[in-house]
């Protein structure tokens, strides 16, 4: 352990006042990177929580240790980690295609209250490492990211057209490049002028084709009216 945070492992005024500050700021961080990706939850809410994680944390500390309440000192930090779950699945959405969102921003607001509730033990070299890490892992791991998943061996396309012959051509365009269908629903899509049939397509891919430049193929045919990857 650092020795220049020995001073503040007890419960003073001080050490109080900077483990707040620094859940403000190591959760305001985190937050940060999903703001400006535009997330449902961002840089107020994981300051919040961050804060209120590391107040649990105080409070159970505080009781213990001032009140000499006899109680378990874990046991305030245990709810905030069941209890985060509630707001962490109120970020995870499921499109009407099938597509499942927000699972990265909620295991950002469960760490963040992992963080303050270091931040407010008095852990502050593995709050703040955390946090390092985590805005490492946002910030250059996501091309990583990218990169595997363009590059997977299976895909799952959602493709509007116009109509049975466009669905032909769709077809067509996979024997040309080698692409093997692992599956296929055919759905329409009631109440549109513009087209009436979609499809969701399981697909393995080639050595040779990207996940990305298959989509623009697709998208390129004539009669599809959009393609996205679910």
């Amino acid at each position: 352990m650092l020795a220049v945070f020995d001073g503040l492992r007890e419960i003073t005024l001080a050490s109080v006042a900077i483990r707040l500050i620094l859940a403000m700021l190591c959760g305001g961080a985190v937050g940060m990177e999903r703001a400006f990706k535009r997330r449902p939850a961002g840089f107020r809410t994981h300051i919040l929580i961050c804060l209120g994680a590391a107040m649990t944390t105080l409070t159970s500390q505080y009781l213990y240790l001032n009140l000499h309440y006899y109680t378990d000192m874990a046991r305030l930090g245990a709810q905030v980690i069941a209890g985060i779950g509630f707001i962490g699945a109120g970020t995870i959405i499921v499109t009407r295609h099938q597509r499942v969102k927000g699972l990265a921003t909620a295991a950002g607001l469960w760490t963040s209250a992992i963080i303050g509730l270091s931040l407010g033990g008095g852990f502050y070299e593995g709050g703040i490492l955390t946090t390092v890490l985590i805005l490492m892992t946002e910030l250059l791991l996501g091309g990583l990211e990218n990169r595997l998943v363009n590059h997977a061996p299976e895909v799952n396309l959602y493709v509007q057209y116009t109509g049975p012959a466009c669905l032909e051509q769709v077809l067509k365009l996979f024997r040309q490049l080698e692409v093997s269908v692992l599956d296929l629903q055919i759905t329409r899509s009631a109440g549109t002028d513009t087209h009436d049939a979609s499809s969701i397509f399981k697909l393995r891919l080639p050595r040779h084709c990207r996940a990305d430049e298959l989509l623009h193929s697709i998208a390129e045919t004539d009669g599809v009216v959009s393609v996205q990857e679910m």
